[in-house]
């Protein structure tokens, strides 16, 4: 099995589950109690929030330990917004839909919504998100790099330009944590994933500016300073700090290593395969591989080189089922080019000999379709 789907989620590192399994087997206290058994459990989880904390150059009390990146996305928005009642939302169309299809919720509930479409290329323009702010507006939600892409945005600009106007700019690092520096100076508000770093799901750290008011989406708890209710996973929070450990200190190297691999499969994709086009362009991660096929729906192409042992997927993993074309693609390059997009995407699992054996299988797949 050839596995090119590493934007979706990533294997767990065996380094990273030896460091969890004790708090699985032996330390496995609630964190909020008193007893020697919790306190362990309660120090375990401090440590991770410390170590995070100093590589994203915040507080810890600024940290947040949630269940992924989804609930992320949902709790800065909708717990900025609700706290202040009312305004006007900027968000932009490539967005993850736990960001995407929240501020729609928001805008059924009496707030005003301007979704800011990207260029071609698959890059929001700072300008544009400049001429869509208002008096009212309250929040900005810009990724940092698009899970279907891999386009990095100009966060920095975007961010500089919202701190002036004082509007709250929030931003998805979900993708972007693996490969690029995440520091809390990005955003007002970030969201990081353990799965995509190689560690597990179901773990995921959210950063507030201090002093922004929020409320919380799940009570019933005192949990992470009342925020989130809930038990936490200390093991999943375990692994997340190890994850991120291991990924910060392989990044350079590991990212030169995927890009490779990545930009030698583009090439010979788009030279070898007729009717082959890229799709985003300009500073990209060095993982993703989002083309399109003429004359082939991407989720037939998904099907068939799953059949020959190959994973890759036709948009984000969490649009899996959806038989209606990708929203990113739709938006930068029209209809066609998005009912035709596959997204390949590397990770320091894969190889250089899977890139012909791919290219083979891609290639009988793209013929026998366009046949049909």
């Amino acid at each position: 099995m050839i596995y090119l789907d590493n934007a979706a989620t990533t294997s767990l590192d065996r380094e990273v589950l030896l460091a969890m399994e004790p708090y699985y087997l032996s330390v496995y206290g609630n964190s909020q109690s008193q007893h020697s058994f919790g306190r362990q459990a309660a120090a375990a989880v401090q440590k991770t929030r410390d170590f995070i904390a100093g590589q994203l150059g915040c507080s810890p009390d600024e940290l947040y330990f949630l269940s992924g990146g989804t609930e992320g996305d949902n709790l800065a928005v909708k717990g900025l917004c609700s706290y202040i009642g009312r305004g006007h939302i900027i968000v932009s169309g490539i967005e993850h839909s736990a960001l995407y299809d929240s501020v729609l919720q928001l805008k059924g509930q009496g707030f005003e919504l301007t979704i800011i479409q990207p260029a071609p290329e698959g890059i929001i323009r700072p300008e544009d998100i400049e001429a869509a702010i208002r008096p009212d507006t309250i929040f900005c939600g810009v990724m940092a790099a698009n899970n279907e892409t891999g386009v990095i945005q100009p966060t920095d600009d975007i961010h500089s330009i919202c701190r002036s106007k004082g509007v709250f700019f929030f931003s998805d690092c979900v993708q972007a944590a693996p490969y690029l520096p995440v520091f809390a100076s990005m955003a007002d508000g970030l969201v990081i994933s353990a799965h995509k770093f190689y560690g597990p799901k179901g773990s995921a750290v959210l950063y507030i500016h201090g002093g922004t008011r929020m409320k919380s989406l799940i009570t019933g708890g005192m949990q992470e300073r009342t925020l989130r209710g809930g038990t936490l996973n200390v093991p999943g929070i375990v692994g997340l700090g190890a994850a991120y450990a291991r990924c910060i200190s392989m990044q350079e190297t590991v990212n030169p290593y995927i890009r490779s691999m990545r930009d030698t499969f583009v090439q010979r994709v788009l030279s070898e395969i007729p009717g082959t086009h890229l799709n985003g362009s300009g500073p990209v991660l060095p993982s993703h591989a989002n083309i399109s096929f003429d004359g082939c729906a991407g989720e037939n192409i998904v099907f068939s080189l799953d059949l020959k042992g190959i994973a890759v997927s036709a948009g984000a993993a969490c649009s899996a089922g959806a038989v209606t074309p990708t929203r990113v693609i739709s938006s930068m390059l029209g209809l066609e080019r998005a009912k035709s997009a596959v997204r390949f995407s590397f990770g320091k699992n894969s190889t250089p000999e899977e890139i012909p054996i791919v290219l083979d299988a891609l290639k009988d797949s793209v013929s026998r379709i366009r046949s049909v």
